[in-house]
């Protein structure tokens, strides 16, 4: 069993003890936040429904985010990441929503954040933000960094 693994059984067993849901928005970590949670048997209880948000087109379609929603707001932030999360929840009627966005690597984002960024939120009963940086331009370590770091998220807003 991996970290991730561990982790997402955790939060799993948390949201099934409180009756509670997930929706999910992620960019960077590439649909591996969903396929964590995914991977636990009996997700159907606590898992809505998911989006990768990787680009304008997908947030558009997927969340129905407009340009005037951005106003004031750059992408790989953590109020836009918010607004993912706030998003997703509304949209999918979750209790909770949670959202991923950065720059896996190996080079930074068009916005100049490094390889190694991310930015994490969750919206719900309570909501929270938070920035992490690897340091790294390992795509696929950071992809994995930044899924372990929403779950950790998730989990802790779940004590």
């Amino acid at each position: 069993m991996t970290d991730l693994d561990l982790i997402a059984a955790r939060v799993a067993a948390r949201l099934i003890a409180r009756g509670e849901t997930i929706a999910v928005a992620e960019s960077s970590a590439g649909g591996l936040v969903s396929a964590a949670l995914l991977a636990v048997p009996g997700a159907s209880a606590y898992f809505l429904g998911g989006a990768v948000v990787y680009t304008g087109i997908a947030r558009a379609a997927l969340l129905g985010v407009t340009p005037d929603d951005l106003i004031g707001i750059r992408p790989a932030t953590e109020p836009y990441a918010a607004l993912l999360a706030r998003t997703v929840r509304q949209k999918f009627g979750a209790t909770w929503g949670l959202a991923e966005t950065g720059a896996s690597g190996p080079t930074g984002n068009r916005y100049g954040d490094p390889a190694g960024h991310a930015c994490l939120a969750i919206d719900g009963p309570t909501s929270q933000e938070r920035r992490i940086e690897t340091g790294s331009a390992d795509r696929a370590a950071n992809m994995r960094a930044f899924t372990a770091a929403a779950l950790e998220l998730l989990a802790s807003a779940l004590d």
